[in-house]
């Protein structure tokens, strides 16, 4: 059993099981109900798992760092194709996540440092385009006069 495990999750999902104290989807739509268990992956297992599932969502993902010690639901290296890959059969309690990191739309994890610039490349967007708009309104407003 690999010493720690992990999880994509869309963003809003794991800040309802923050606040539900369960986490229970298993997959891209689909629950741990409906598949029977929650599926994971080692860390090596991450960047394929991001390439076939969730590359296409335009939804904020974080990927979630397990501890199985944590867990009470049971954890079991299950066989998939040609690698086995460890499937959590029951929910996610939040206290037994160790770390859970926003990953970019190229699946990597991201820094602070990288999450800062982009909002501030966004505020610095959203400021020209005022400014743009101001701009357009002063120059219609002095063509009437």
């Amino acid at each position: 059993m690999p010493e720690r495990i992990f999880h994509i999750a869309t963003a809003s999902e794991w800040r309802t099981a923050l606040g539900t104290g369960t986490y229970a989807t298993s997959t891209v739509g689909r629950t741990l109900e409906e598949e029977g268990f929650i599926h994971a992956s080692r860390r090596d297992q991450v960047p394929g798992v991001f390439e076939r599932y969730y590359r296409s969502l335009a939804e904020d993902l974080v990927l979630l760092t397990i501890d199985p010690t944590r867990l009470t639901s049971e954890v079991r290296m299950d066989p998939v194709g040609d690698d086995t890959y460890p499937h959590v059969y029951g929910p996610i309690e939040p206290r037994a996540v160790v770390d859970a990191v926003p990953l970019s739309r190229t699946g990597q994890p991201e820094t602070v440092m990288s999450l800062w610039i982009k909002g501030m490349a966004r505020r610095m967007g959203i400021a020209l385009a005022v400014m743009l708009v101001i701009a357009a309104v002063l120059w219609a407003v002095a063509l009437q006069r």
